[in-house]
């Protein structure tokens, strides 16, 4: 779940924006189920040499799957497995709309080297593994990752006395899924509520 922190974060924040639009309050998870593995450290693995292998205090492959308040469903993957840089996207899927968040790599600049060596100083986008071939550099990756959108948000709020857009219950919820996560993935996928108030 390190990476799984981030996509299950922005579940949870749309699933309360859902709510306290709809009904004046969040829609919280309920339960999650959860598979980890470790597939680097199995004695079958083939290190080729291109992925990270060297893990001491975490898995390399989760699935998640997490039940809200409403009924309603979303499904977590995150892997330390993947060649090519760092992937995030987020599909959701309404009664509505679909709405596809591609939010590393993006798309909007495409490269083509044909050598390594061209772009050998040229920063194109976080834990890419080769520079050559077809790329995907990132214009301003702080910015596309939303870092000074959550500063802005911040200051904003300590300025117009608010909350912030990320506050405390979703950071407190985010733990909570996080350690029922890994409950269940001790517990073979078992379904694990998760605490909804410190008791």
């Amino acid at each position: 779940m390190g990476k799984g922190c981030h996509p299950l974060s922005a579940v949870l924040h749309l699933k309360r924006v859902e709510g306290e639009n709809q009904d004046g309050k969040p829609i919280r998870p309920e339960t999650v189920s959860a598979h980890m593995h470790e597939i680097t450290r199995l004695k079958s693995f083939r290190d080729a040499g291109f992925l990270r292998t060297n893990y001491e205090d975490s898995e390399d492959y989760c699935e998640v799957h997490v039940t809200f308040q409403d009924g309603t469903v979303a499904d977590i993957f995150a892997s330390e497995l993947v060649l090519g840089g760092v992937h995030n996207w987020l599909y959701v899927y309404a009664n509505n709309h679909v709405t596809r968040c591609k939010i590393s790599p993006i798309d909007a600049v495409e490269t083509y080297n044909p050598r390594e060596e061209l772009l050998k100083d040229v920063f194109v986008t976080e834990k890419i593994g080769t520079k050559q071939g077809w790329s995907y550099p990132s214009p301003d990756e702080d910015w596309q990752h939303g870092y000074p959108h959550e500063f802005q948000d911040f200051m904003e709020s300590i300025s117009g006395g608010r909350l912030p857009l990320s506050g405390a219950e979703l950071a407190r919820d985010t733990v909570a899924a996080l350690y029922s996560a890994y409950l269940s993935s001790e517990r073979n996928g078992s379904d694990v509520e998760v605490p909804l108030s410190i008791s």
